[in-house]
């Protein structure tokens, strides 16, 4: 896009008119090359205003709207030094600011010079920014009427414009200060509500994802390199010097393959630490699923009663057990039933169930003990079509029992031999009412969800944590087979499925991207300030 100046002095310029035209010792360039002084002789109310292509400084909000002691507004663009010249002032200053270094000055309107804040402000020199642009960002005290006023002021400047979301992070991704990881790394760690999902996150917007991917890329373009020499000197070797070339070049990539491979084996778990750990509650009515619901969200947020088929919808939250981020969803009780309704409850249950990533069913300990001095414990019909390998239990209600009998001594007809540690199921007995044995339902849990989500799990550079980057890395591994599959004939053909990969790889960091809508659909999901 051309710069401001040559707009203006473009012959074909509307603006290239005597009310128009600039006063040449007016103008100053900047190192970007855009004019700064020319936007003194425009007006925000020019019969000509400035489209929003042309408006190349931006400006937003950065801190959560409310009360607090100090919000920040950050600028960014060409003008960057122009807004800071126009919309702050200190006496006996000098007209340049330092950059890098916070300067308390007063926030004023650009045309009333009326007084609207006092801030302190920093200024940080293009490409030395987040954005690779000059940056401007101006601390002030975080009042509705502060806030509104000093946005006001900003807006009359002409050739300034409100941001819209994700396109500061944006434009640090276009001016090559972070890749698309990067950025999906940064957004992760804002959105970060436990430990477990702000190291991953930190993890991949300080780069370390970058680096490896960058590297999977490197290893394909130098097997593609055995490729080339073969077709370009293929004819200058003799045959048993092809033939190691071409079983070179095979065997790298299947190397890469191995390496992809044990990556995508992952059981899903860098997404599932990002988006949350979906447990969903089931097992048949009033064994006390809303009870677990509540106490585990440590508020009344699902309906008890003692009447059957109270809960009908499923309900959800989000939680932090252990560390780690838990989507639980609240079902309703599985049982036959003739109401309209509840049979919708119930398939959404079962629905729920089948979708999570870890199932606890929640039984009535009286009711699936035949005595006191049973110890086989047996699901109801209508559970037992919905029980994994992997569901764990939790038996409510050891309260009501005279004498329940020991954990130990209890075992479940479903799973076969229980005297196999094996095939044991992970259970617990507790009394939701009196909180006896609770404590010991979610040490336990957490330990579970440690087991199976954080061991051996590497914070420091997990390589998937968005499903794009499976879907890109599960296509490299599809031309990287195609490449293996083909004969030193296809060589050429061979060559082009090499490209594919890398291509592929270079999408997950965007050096391949060029789609719009990929790159709207990241930025767009951030917050207008950032």
């Amino acid at each position: 896009m051309p710069n401001l100046a040559s707009v203006v002095l473009r012959r074909s310029s509307p603006w290239n008119c005597r009310l128009h035209r600039p006063n040449r010792s007016s103008l100053w360039f900047d190192v970007t090359g855009y004019a700064s002084r020319t936007h003194t002789t425009l007006s925000a109310k020019s019969e000509h205003a400035l489209s929003d292509a042309q408006r190349r400084t931006i400006y937003a909000l950065s801190t959560p709207p409310g009360k607090a002691g100090i919000a920040v507004i950050r600028v960014s663009g060409p003008d960057a030094l122009d807004v800071w010249r126009r919309v702050t002032r200190k006496k006996k200053s000098q007209d340049t600011p330092t950059p890098w270094m916070f300067q308390r000055r007063h926030v004023v309107d650009p045309e009333t010079e009326e007084r609207l804040d006092d801030s302190l402000t920093v200024f940080f020199k293009g490409p030395k920014s987040f954005t690779t642009e000059d940056t401007l960002e101006l601390h002030i005290h975080s009042g509705r009427a502060v806030l509104s006023a000093v946005l006001r002021a900003l807006a009359k400047l002409p050739y300034c414009r409100p941001a819209v979301p994700g396109e500061f992070t944006r434009r640090a991704f276009e001016g090559g200060r972070l890749d698309l990881t990067q950025v999906e790394g940064l957004r992760d760690l804002i959105n970060a509500e436990t430990e477990a999902q702000r190291r991953v996150a930190v993890s991949g917007a300080e780069g370390t994802a970058r680096a490896r991917y960058v590297a999977l890329r490197s290893q394909i373009l130098e097997c593609l390199v055995f490729v080339e020499g073969f077709i370009d000197f293929g004819e200058d070797v003799d045959d048993l010097g092809q033939e190691a070339m071409i079983r070179e070049a095979h065997d790298r990539a299947l190397n890469i393959i191995n390496c992809i491979r044990s990556h995508l084996d992952d059981n899903r778990r860098g997404e599932i630490l990002r988006s949350g750990i979906k447990l969903a509650i089931f097992g048949p009515p009033n064994a006390g699923k809303s009870s677990l619901f509540n106490f585990l969200a440590q508020r009344d947020a699902a309906i008890t009663s003692p009447i059957p088929g109270t809960t009908r919808d499923v309900l959800t939250l989000t939680l932090d057990i252990g560390g780690f981020p838990v989507v639980l969803s609240d079902t309703a009780g599985l049982r036959e039933t003739s109401d309209t309704v509840e049979q919708v409850g119930v398939g959404r249950a079962g629905n729920a169930v089948k979708e999570a990533d870890l199932s606890l069913c929640v039984l009535s300990l009286p009711d699936v003990l035949s005595s006191p001095d049973n110890t086989l414990v047996r699901v109801p019909d209508e559970v037992k079509s919905h029980l994994k390998p992997d569901t764990l239990f939790l038996l409510n209600k050891s309260d009501t029992m005279a004498g329940p009998p020991p954990s130990q001594s209890l075992t479940f007809m479903e799973y076969g031999d229980n005297h196999d540690n094996s095939k044991r199921p992970q259970f617990w007995t507790a009394s939701l009412r009196t909180s006896e044995g609770t404590q010991s339902f979610l040490d336990g849990l957490a330990q579970v969800l440690r087991s199976r989500y954080g061991d051996g799990f590497d914070y420091a550079s997990p390589l998937i944590t968005h499903a794009r980057h499976r879907d890109f890395l599960q296509q490299a591994v599809m031309h990287l087979e195609e490449f293996i599959a083909f004969s030193p004939s296809e060589v050429d053909i061979a060559a082009e499925s090499l490209r594919y990969a890398a291509r592929a790889i270079g999408s997950v960091s965007g050096l391949d991207v060029s789609v719009d809508e990929v790159l709207g659909g990241i930025f767009g999901s951030f917050c207008v300030g950032k």
